[in-house]
Protein backbone atom coordinates (compact mmCIF):
# COMPACT_ATOMS: atom_id res chain seq x y z
CA UNK A 1 0.00 0.00 0.00
CA UNK A 2 2.88 2.40 0.89
CA UNK A 3 4.40 1.26 -2.34
CA UNK A 4 1.74 2.43 -4.49
CA UNK A 5 1.20 5.58 -2.61
CA UNK A 6 5.08 6.54 -3.11
CA UNK A 7 4.68 5.68 -7.29
CA UNK A 8 1.47 8.00 -7.21
CA UNK A 9 2.81 10.80 -5.60
CA UNK A 10 6.30 10.31 -7.43
CA UNK A 11 3.61 10.55 -10.77
CA UNK A 12 2.05 13.40 -9.77
CA UNK A 13 5.22 15.61 -8.59
CA UNK A 14 6.49 13.86 -12.02
CA UNK A 15 3.38 15.39 -13.67
CA UNK A 16 3.94 18.80 -12.38
CA UNK A 17 7.26 19.11 -13.17
CA UNK A 18 6.68 18.69 -17.07
CA UNK A 19 3.70 21.07 -16.97
CA UNK A 20 5.12 23.40 -14.62
CA UNK A 21 7.67 25.24 -17.50
CA UNK A 22 4.82 24.97 -20.40
CA UNK A 23 2.34 27.33 -18.16
CA UNK A 24 5.75 29.54 -17.33
CA UNK A 25 6.29 29.48 -20.97
CA UNK A 26 2.40 30.02 -21.53
CA UNK A 27 2.46 32.93 -19.21
CA UNK A 28 5.51 34.97 -20.86
CA UNK A 29 4.19 35.24 -24.75
CA UNK A 30 1.95 37.46 -25.77
CA UNK A 31 -0.70 36.45 -29.01
CA UNK A 32 -0.90 39.55 -31.07
CA UNK A 33 -3.62 39.71 -34.01
CA UNK A 34 -2.52 42.11 -36.74
CA UNK A 35 -4.69 43.91 -39.45
CA UNK A 36 -3.09 45.00 -42.71
CA UNK A 37 -4.20 48.49 -41.52
CA UNK A 38 -2.24 51.74 -40.79
CA UNK A 39 -2.27 51.41 -36.88
CA UNK A 40 0.60 51.78 -34.16
CA UNK A 41 0.62 47.54 -33.82
CA UNK A 42 1.28 47.32 -37.74
CA UNK A 43 4.46 50.25 -37.51
CA UNK A 44 5.40 47.92 -34.58
CA UNK A 45 6.07 44.95 -35.94
CA UNK A 46 7.34 46.11 -38.79
CA UNK A 47 9.82 47.70 -37.08
CA UNK A 48 10.21 45.07 -34.74
CA UNK A 49 10.17 47.15 -31.64
CA UNK A 50 7.82 45.34 -29.62
CA UNK A 51 9.72 42.09 -30.28
CA UNK A 52 12.81 43.98 -28.87
CA UNK A 53 11.00 45.69 -25.54
CA UNK A 54 9.20 42.45 -24.58
CA UNK A 55 12.12 40.37 -25.00
CA UNK A 56 14.23 42.68 -22.30
CA UNK A 57 11.36 41.57 -19.81
CA UNK A 58 11.52 38.29 -20.79
CA UNK A 59 8.19 38.22 -23.30
CA UNK A 60 7.81 36.56 -26.62
CA UNK A 61 5.67 37.88 -29.33
CA UNK A 62 3.99 35.84 -31.63
CA UNK A 63 2.12 37.39 -34.38
CA UNK A 64 -1.19 36.14 -35.76
CA UNK A 65 -2.88 36.80 -39.13
CA UNK A 66 -3.06 39.31 -41.30
CA UNK A 67 -6.55 39.68 -40.25
CA UNK A 68 -8.64 41.19 -43.13
CA UNK A 69 -10.88 43.67 -40.55
CA UNK A 70 -12.01 43.40 -37.02
CA UNK A 71 -14.67 41.46 -36.93
CA UNK A 72 -12.32 37.73 -37.71
CA UNK A 73 -9.73 39.43 -35.19
CA UNK A 74 -12.37 39.86 -32.48
CA UNK A 75 -13.89 36.23 -33.48
CA UNK A 76 -10.24 34.94 -33.16
CA UNK A 77 -9.84 36.97 -29.91
CA UNK A 78 -13.51 35.20 -28.77
CA UNK A 79 -11.75 32.04 -29.26
CA UNK A 80 -8.99 32.52 -27.50
CA UNK A 81 -6.46 32.34 -30.02
CA UNK A 82 -4.88 35.59 -30.03
CA UNK A 83 -4.67 38.33 -26.55
CA UNK A 84 -4.38 41.62 -28.27
CA UNK A 85 -5.76 43.35 -31.15
CA UNK A 86 -6.68 46.29 -33.50
CA UNK A 87 -10.30 47.50 -34.64
CA UNK A 88 -12.66 50.31 -34.59
CA UNK A 89 -14.82 51.74 -32.15
CA UNK A 90 -17.85 50.95 -34.31
CA UNK A 91 -16.86 47.10 -34.53
CA UNK A 92 -15.68 46.95 -31.00
CA UNK A 93 -19.09 48.15 -29.82
CA UNK A 94 -20.04 45.36 -32.50
CA UNK A 95 -18.09 43.04 -30.84
CA UNK A 96 -19.20 44.23 -27.28
CA UNK A 97 -23.04 43.47 -28.21
CA UNK A 98 -22.29 40.16 -29.34
CA UNK A 99 -20.99 39.33 -25.48
CA UNK A 100 -16.75 39.21 -26.58
CA UNK A 101 -15.12 39.46 -23.79
CA UNK A 102 -12.83 42.59 -24.85
CA UNK A 103 -11.66 45.35 -23.22
CA UNK A 104 -10.55 48.48 -25.63
CA UNK A 105 -7.17 50.25 -24.02
CA UNK A 106 -6.35 52.49 -26.28
CA UNK A 107 -8.00 55.11 -29.00
CA UNK A 108 -6.86 57.12 -31.72
CA UNK A 109 -9.47 59.43 -33.38
CA UNK A 110 -9.75 59.01 -37.12
CA UNK A 111 -8.53 61.96 -39.28
CA UNK A 112 -11.67 63.13 -41.84
CA UNK A 113 -9.87 62.23 -44.90
CA UNK A 114 -9.20 58.19 -43.42
CA UNK A 115 -13.02 57.57 -43.85
CA UNK A 116 -15.83 57.87 -46.35
CA UNK A 117 -17.64 57.02 -48.98
CA UNK A 118 -16.54 56.63 -52.38
CA UNK A 119 -18.24 56.68 -55.62
CA UNK A 120 -17.12 56.08 -59.51
CA UNK A 121 -16.13 59.46 -60.97
CA UNK A 122 -18.81 59.10 -63.79
CA UNK A 123 -21.60 57.31 -61.67
CA UNK A 124 -23.65 60.87 -61.80
CA UNK A 125 -23.80 60.60 -57.92
CA UNK A 126 -22.97 64.47 -56.65
CA UNK A 127 -23.94 64.42 -53.23
CA UNK A 128 -25.29 61.74 -50.53
CA UNK A 129 -29.32 62.43 -50.99
CA UNK A 130 -28.40 60.89 -54.35
CA UNK A 131 -27.67 57.84 -52.67
CA UNK A 132 -31.51 57.00 -52.18
CA UNK A 133 -32.17 54.11 -54.77
CA UNK A 134 -28.95 52.92 -55.29
CA UNK A 135 -26.92 50.52 -53.20
CA UNK A 136 -23.52 50.82 -51.12
CA UNK A 137 -21.23 48.06 -50.02
CA UNK A 138 -20.58 48.34 -46.18
CA UNK A 139 -18.85 45.74 -43.75
CA UNK A 140 -21.88 44.41 -41.22
CA UNK A 141 -21.96 46.36 -37.67
CA UNK A 142 -18.39 47.95 -38.41
CA UNK A 143 -17.09 51.38 -39.81
CA UNK A 144 -18.90 50.88 -43.26
CA UNK A 145 -22.33 50.65 -41.71
CA UNK A 146 -21.94 53.32 -39.25
CA UNK A 147 -20.37 55.55 -42.00
CA UNK A 148 -23.18 55.32 -44.23
CA UNK A 149 -26.11 55.49 -41.97
CA UNK A 150 -24.61 58.45 -39.91
CA UNK A 151 -24.21 60.13 -43.59
CA UNK A 152 -27.58 59.37 -44.78
CA UNK A 153 -29.19 60.43 -41.33
CA UNK A 154 -27.07 63.92 -41.53
CA UNK A 155 -28.29 64.36 -44.96
CA UNK A 156 -32.47 63.70 -44.30
CA UNK A 157 -32.45 60.26 -46.63
CA UNK A 158 -34.60 57.44 -45.63
CA UNK A 159 -31.82 54.84 -45.25
CA UNK A 160 -34.86 52.43 -46.43
CA UNK A 161 -34.52 53.81 -49.60
CA UNK A 162 -30.56 52.76 -50.00
CA UNK A 163 -29.78 49.15 -50.33
CA UNK A 164 -26.82 47.67 -47.70
CA UNK A 165 -24.96 45.64 -49.36
CA UNK A 166 -23.14 43.61 -46.56
CA UNK A 167 -19.43 42.48 -47.90
CA UNK A 168 -16.44 42.38 -46.27
CA UNK A 169 -13.68 44.92 -47.28
CA UNK A 170 -11.42 42.12 -49.57
CA UNK A 171 -14.83 41.77 -51.62
CA UNK A 172 -16.20 45.29 -51.47
CA UNK A 173 -13.36 46.34 -53.90
CA UNK A 174 -14.14 44.06 -56.49
CA UNK A 175 -17.96 45.15 -56.59
CA UNK A 176 -17.08 48.64 -56.54
CA UNK A 177 -15.04 48.29 -59.51
CA UNK A 178 -17.37 45.94 -61.46
CA UNK A 179 -20.17 48.29 -60.77
CA UNK A 180 -22.65 45.72 -58.50
CA UNK A 181 -22.32 48.45 -56.22
CA UNK A 182 -23.32 52.40 -56.64
CA UNK A 183 -21.12 53.08 -53.66
CA UNK A 184 -18.83 52.28 -51.22
CA UNK A 185 -18.72 53.28 -47.38
CA UNK A 186 -15.30 52.58 -46.64
CA UNK A 187 -12.01 53.62 -44.39
CA UNK A 188 -8.19 53.85 -45.05
CA UNK A 189 -6.23 52.04 -47.14
CA UNK A 190 -9.56 51.21 -49.01
CA UNK A 191 -10.79 54.64 -49.45
CA UNK A 192 -7.37 55.45 -50.60
CA UNK A 193 -7.19 52.41 -53.21
CA UNK A 194 -10.38 53.08 -54.25
CA UNK A 195 -9.92 56.80 -54.87
CA UNK A 196 -6.61 56.57 -56.22
CA UNK A 197 -6.97 53.18 -58.30
CA UNK A 198 -10.09 52.10 -58.60
CA UNK A 199 -11.23 55.30 -60.74
CA UNK A 200 -13.31 56.51 -57.16
CA UNK A 201 -14.13 59.59 -55.98
CA UNK A 202 -14.81 60.21 -52.21
CA UNK A 203 -18.37 61.58 -51.68
CA UNK A 204 -18.38 62.54 -48.38
CA UNK A 205 -15.14 61.87 -46.25
CA UNK A 206 -15.38 61.82 -42.23
CA UNK A 207 -16.31 65.40 -41.46
CA UNK A 208 -18.90 65.40 -43.80
CA UNK A 209 -20.09 62.75 -42.54
CA UNK A 210 -20.22 63.93 -39.00
CA UNK A 211 -18.14 60.59 -38.12
CA UNK A 212 -17.11 59.73 -34.43
CA UNK A 213 -15.56 56.86 -35.18
CA UNK A 214 -11.85 55.63 -34.02
CA UNK A 215 -9.04 53.56 -34.07
CA UNK A 216 -9.23 51.05 -31.26
CA UNK A 217 -6.75 48.91 -29.67
CA UNK A 218 -8.58 45.60 -27.47
CA UNK A 219 -7.38 42.90 -25.15
CA UNK A 220 -9.10 39.76 -24.32
CA UNK A 221 -10.64 40.54 -20.58
CA UNK A 222 -8.25 37.59 -19.31
CA UNK A 223 -5.71 38.41 -20.44
CA UNK A 224 -6.14 42.50 -19.37
CA UNK A 225 -6.91 41.12 -15.85
CA UNK A 226 -3.75 38.57 -15.33
CA UNK A 227 -1.33 40.48 -17.38
CA UNK A 228 -1.92 44.13 -16.55
CA UNK A 229 1.90 44.53 -16.51
CA UNK A 230 2.55 43.25 -19.95
CA UNK A 231 -0.17 44.83 -21.47
CA UNK A 232 1.33 48.13 -19.54
CA UNK A 233 4.26 47.43 -21.04
CA UNK A 234 2.54 46.69 -24.63
CA UNK A 235 0.67 50.14 -24.86
CA UNK A 236 4.18 51.81 -23.91
CA UNK A 237 5.74 50.60 -27.03
CA UNK A 238 2.34 51.61 -28.78
CA UNK A 239 2.72 55.09 -27.20
CA UNK A 240 6.19 55.63 -28.11
CA UNK A 241 5.55 54.04 -32.06
CA UNK A 242 2.82 56.75 -32.52
CA UNK A 243 4.92 58.96 -31.57
CA UNK A 244 7.31 58.59 -34.22
CA UNK A 245 4.62 58.38 -36.70
CA UNK A 246 3.62 61.65 -36.13
CA UNK A 247 7.07 63.08 -36.15
CA UNK A 248 7.64 60.72 -39.49
CA UNK A 249 4.33 60.89 -41.30
CA UNK A 250 5.78 60.00 -44.56
CA UNK A 251 8.17 57.26 -43.57
CA UNK A 252 5.08 55.90 -41.56
CA UNK A 253 2.81 55.58 -44.55
CA UNK A 254 5.60 54.06 -46.55
CA UNK A 255 6.01 51.46 -43.79
CA UNK A 256 2.03 51.18 -43.95
CA UNK A 257 1.75 50.80 -47.65
CA UNK A 258 4.36 48.14 -47.93
CA UNK A 259 2.96 45.97 -45.03
CA UNK A 260 -0.39 45.98 -46.62
CA UNK A 261 0.70 45.37 -50.15
CA UNK A 262 -0.43 48.11 -51.95
CA UNK A 263 1.38 50.44 -54.19
CA UNK A 264 4.10 52.76 -52.58
CA UNK A 265 3.08 55.97 -54.16
CA UNK A 266 0.03 55.66 -51.45
CA UNK A 267 2.29 55.50 -48.89
CA UNK A 268 2.47 59.75 -48.39
CA UNK A 269 -1.54 60.23 -48.16
CA UNK A 270 -1.84 57.18 -46.09
CA UNK A 271 0.78 58.44 -43.63
CA UNK A 272 -1.06 61.69 -43.63
CA UNK A 273 -4.38 60.63 -42.94
CA UNK A 274 -3.58 57.57 -40.41
CA UNK A 275 -0.65 59.72 -38.25
CA UNK A 276 -2.89 60.96 -35.48
CA UNK A 277 -2.32 60.12 -31.73
CA UNK A 278 -3.25 57.88 -29.67
CA UNK A 279 -3.98 57.97 -26.25
CA UNK A 280 -5.13 55.84 -23.36
CA UNK A 281 -8.87 55.32 -23.03
CA UNK A 282 -10.20 58.87 -21.20
CA UNK A 283 -14.08 59.24 -19.56
CA UNK A 284 -14.59 61.45 -22.49
CA UNK A 285 -13.79 58.50 -25.12
CA UNK A 286 -16.16 56.10 -23.15
CA UNK A 287 -18.68 58.66 -23.41
CA UNK A 288 -17.94 58.93 -26.96
CA UNK A 289 -18.22 55.35 -27.90
CA UNK A 290 -21.50 54.59 -25.38
CA UNK A 291 -22.84 57.68 -27.68
CA UNK A 292 -22.20 55.50 -30.92
CA UNK A 293 -23.50 52.37 -29.52
CA UNK A 294 -26.95 53.96 -28.87
CA UNK A 295 -27.38 55.40 -32.15
CA UNK A 296 -26.66 51.77 -33.32
CA UNK A 297 -29.59 50.67 -31.27
CA UNK A 298 -31.58 53.98 -32.70
CA UNK A 299 -30.07 52.55 -35.88
CA UNK A 300 -31.39 49.12 -35.36
CA UNK A 301 -27.37 47.98 -35.94
CA UNK A 302 -27.47 46.22 -32.75
CA UNK A 303 -30.17 45.05 -30.63
CA UNK A 304 -29.01 46.29 -27.23
CA UNK A 305 -26.79 49.02 -25.47
CA UNK A 306 -23.51 46.94 -24.32
CA UNK A 307 -21.76 48.46 -21.30
CA UNK A 308 -19.32 50.14 -22.61
CA UNK A 309 -17.76 51.33 -19.41
CA UNK A 310 -16.95 47.78 -18.51
CA UNK A 311 -15.05 47.06 -21.95
CA UNK A 312 -12.83 50.09 -21.20
CA UNK A 313 -9.60 49.67 -19.43
CA UNK A 314 -7.74 53.12 -18.56
CA UNK A 315 -3.52 52.76 -18.65
CA UNK A 316 -0.86 55.35 -17.79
Amino acid sequence: MRKHSFFKAFAVATLFSLLAPMAQAADHVVRIGWLRGPNDLTLAKSRGTLEKALAEKGIKVEWAGPFPAAAPAFEALNAGSIDITAGSSTSSIAALAAKIPLVVFAYQKMAAGSEGVVIKSDSGISSLKDLAGKKVAVNRGGTGEYLLMRGLEKNGVDPSTVTRVYLSPSDSGPSFVQGHVDAWATWDPFLTIAEKTYDGKVLADGAAIGSDNAVVLVASREFASKKLDQLQAIFDVVKSENAWSLANKAEAGTIWAKEMNIPAELGAKIGENNAVPTTAVTDADVKQIGNIAEWYVKSGIIPATPDIAAGMITLK
